[in-house]
């Protein structure tokens, strides 16, 4: 497992407190041996979509990084997408729920949850 240092994946204060209440409502907010796992995976109408899940193991090739009080852990494939890309929360009337804001992408769907480089 190795720490990245120069760049990463951030965390938005409202993204902080909505994983927040996910943790605690999925009842691990106390246990300190999960993090957030972040993906790319193939799919969507962009061609690639993100993928956000809480896990409590990481692979040898993982890299992480913690950003706001929370803890990231991407595959390395994923990171070569996701590089200084912001994780933000929405609760707003055009759309509620987790997106990213993601240099590195060339152009994005509608909805927000696929992208392409």
């Amino acid at each position: 497992m190795s720490v990245a240092l120069d760049n990463g994946i951030y965390v938005s204060d409202k993204a902080k407190e909505k994983l927040a209440k996910l943790k605690a409502d999925a009842g691990i907010d106390d246990n300190s041996d999960y993090f957030l796992r972040v993906g790319v995976v193939g799919g969507g109408c962009s061609g690639l979509s993100y993928k956000l899940d809480f896990d409590n193991e990481t692979r040898p090739t993982d890299q992480v990084f913690e950003d706001n009080g929370v803890k990231l852990v991407t595959d390395l494939k994923s990171f070569l997408y996701l590089v200084n890309t912001m994780l933000d929360f929405s609760d707003g009337l055009n759309g509620k729920g987790f997106f990213f804001n993601n240099p590195n992408a060339s152009r994005t769907c509608g909805c927000g949850d696929s992208f392409s480089v």
